[in-house]
């Protein structure tokens, strides 16, 4: 058996989340705390009370799910022994909670992961004035499909793959008008389903390219070290281990694909067989299933899910 630790993005946040673990774990608690003096506010009880409109703001979301993953490894270290540096073979997050898989394998703290969070939130959220850009997902489209519809929907304009989630869903962000230039051509080339997302901003495409600069700043202050395990990283769907590298990835990200799908697969293609979901909501365990063959996906991220996931290393 072969493990890799996997962290959510923004999406999986929920009121009430990590309130559990805070009930049941001290060492929980030791984190939320330090996340809520980092940002000089109470997230946690954002997180717990909501609303739900105020925890789904990006600045919020993102070190809220960060702060769940971290409590979730920290209970797992106390509670059951774990030890990454031994027990995984890699490191992976989606978008944001690549920033939670490198606090959990020692690239840098909590706080200063709490901190970039706000930082990159804010940035992501200021860099196209509202109404501006849009992100859809396609649904039933691999992802050479999904970068001809782009490109053809594009029209001068930003129209890129944000991510590639796997299983056949790929989202595109961009221009609000060649997004939905996007979802009409969708339509007429076989794409099962085409549907605009949610969200506040359009991650992950050259529009945020204020907010990569933004990072590069803010990443150039923090110290970091050496992963205890390889983080396979979303622009290069590889593994990284050297800082400096990293740094550049979590700027190259900003404004780059999220490949999920390769991550995975490239975790496979190297012996993981288990793949542990870690923080909030089974988003990415559902993603693993359509994407591998022949592996176990589990997620952790209540009291109940540490007492099966100690029962079942015990």
């Amino acid at each position: 058996m072969t493990t890799a630790f996997i962290f959510p993005g923004q999406g999986s946040q929920a009121v009430g989340m990590g309130k559990t673990l805070v009930e049941a774990f001290p060492v929980a608690k030791a984190v939320f705390d330090e996340v809520d003096a980092a940002l000089s506010q109470k997230l946690s009880t954002l997180m717990w009370d909501g609303p739900s409109e105020e925890l789904t703001l990006t600045a919020n979301a993102q070190p809220a799910l960060m702060a769940v993953s971290l409590a979730v490894i920290r209970v797992l270290e106390a509670e059951a022994g774990l030890s990454l540096q031994r027990d995984a073979a890699f490191v992976a997050g989606h978008s944001l909670g690549e920033y939670s898989a490198l606090a959990a394998a020692g690239t840098f703290s909590i706080t200063d992961a709490a901190r970039l969070l706000r930082i990159r939130g804010d940035a992501m959220q200021k860099a196209v004035p509202a109404g501006e850009g849009a992100m859809a997902a396609l649904l039933g489209a691999e992802l050479d499909l999904a970068r001809a519809i782009a490109a053809d929907a594009a029209q001068g304009q930003v129209c890129q793959v944000a991510n590639d989630n796997g299983g056949g869903q790929v989202v595109l962000s961009g221009a609000k008008a060649a997004i939905d230039r996007a979802i009409a051509l969708s339509a007429e080339r076989g794409v099962k389903r085409a549907m605009l997302l949610p969200v506040s901003a359009p991650f992950h495409c050259a529009l945020m390219q204020p907010a990569a600069d933004a990072m590069r700043e803010a990443l150039a202050e923090v110290s970091m070290q050496a992963p205890c395990v390889p983080v396979m990283a979303n622009v290069g769907a590889a593994p990284l281990s050297d800082p400096e590298a990293i740094r550049a990835s979590l700027v190259a990200q900003v404004t780059g694909t999220v490949r999920w799908r390769e991550c995975v697969l490239a975790m496979t293609e190297a012996g993981v067989t288990d793949f542990i979901e870690v923080g909030s909501g089974k988003v990415l365990a559902g993603l693993v299933k359509r994407i591998a063959t022949g592996v176990t996906p589990i997620s952790v991220g209540t009291a109940d899910d540490i007492a099966s996931y100690k029962t079942r290393n015990g």
